[in-house]
C-alpha cells in the first residue's frame, strides 16, 4: 500500500514538472506556425484562382498584348507546381522556392496592370474593375497573413530557445527553428516612379 502511495506520489511529481518544462506549449505554438502558414497558401490560393478571370477580361480588350497574358499564366503555373505541405516550414529551400514563384507571379501581375494602363475602356469596364479590387484585398491578405506568419515564428523560436523549454526541446522534442518570411532581393530600394 506504501509502494503504491508513494508510486502515485511520485508520479505526481512527475506530471507536475512536465507542466513547468514547457513540453505543451512548444507543440502549441509549433502548431500555431503551422496555421499561420495554411493562412499564407489560403491568401496565395487566392490569389491563383482570381488571376485566370482577370487574365481572361484583359484578353477580351487587348488581344495583341498576348505575352504579357502568357506570362501571367505561366507565372501561375509555376507557382501552382511547388508542391506545399506544412513541413516546407522546416525547409528553408522549400520555402525560398515559394517565395520565389510567388515573386514571379506578382511581377508578372505588375506588368499586366502597365498593360491595362493602355486601355482606358478596359479601366471603366465593371468585371475588370471588380477583379481589381478582388486583386488588391488578395494582396492586402497576402501581406496580413505573412505578417501574422512571421510573428508565429518569431513566438515559436523564443519559445523553443528560452529556459526551461529549450533544454525540454533538446532533450525530447528536437524541435527545429522556423523559418520567417524575408524581403525579396532589392526590396530595400524604393521603387521608381517615372512619368
Amino acid at each position: 500500500m506504501i509502494k503504491s502511495l508513494l508510486g502515485v506520489a511520485l508520479l505526481l511529481a512527475g506530471l507536475l514538472q512536465l507542466s513547468g518544462c514547457g513540453y505543451n506549449t512548444m507543440q502549441a505554438k509549433e502548431e500555431a506556425v503551422f496555421a499561420a502558414w495554411g493562412d499564407v497558401e489560403a491568401a496565395y490560393q487566392r490569389r491563383a484562382d482570381l488571376v485566370p478571370n482577370l487574365v481572361e477580361v484583359v484578353k477580351g480588350y487587348a488581344k495583341h498584348e498576348s505575352e504579357t497574358l502568357v506570362a501571367v499564366t505561366q507565372a501561375r503555373a509555376k507557382v501552382g507546381s511547388v508542391q506545399l505541405s506544412k513541413d516546407t516550414v522546416n525547409d528553408p529551400q522549400k520555402l525560398q522556392q515559394f517565395q520565389q514563384a510567388q515573386s514571379e507571379l506578382s511581377g508578372a501581375l505588375s506588368r499586366l496592370m502597365v498593360v491595362v494602363e493602355r486601355y482606358p475602356d478596359l479601366k471603366a469596364n465593371q468585371n475588370f474593375m471588380d477583379l481589381q479590387n478582388q486583386l488588391e484585398g488578395t494582396e492586402n491578405r497576402i501581406n496580413v497573413a505573412r505578417v501574422r506568419y512571421n510573428q508565429a515564428v518569431q513566438d515559436f523560436n523564443t519559445t523553443i530557445r528560452v529556459f526551461p523549454n529549450s533544454m525540454t526541446n533538446s532533450l525530447l522534442l528536437h524541435l527545429s527553428r522556423k523559418e520567417p518570411f524575408k524581403a525579396e532581393e532589392g526590396a530595400r530600394q524604393a521603387p521608381k516612379v517615372k512619368f
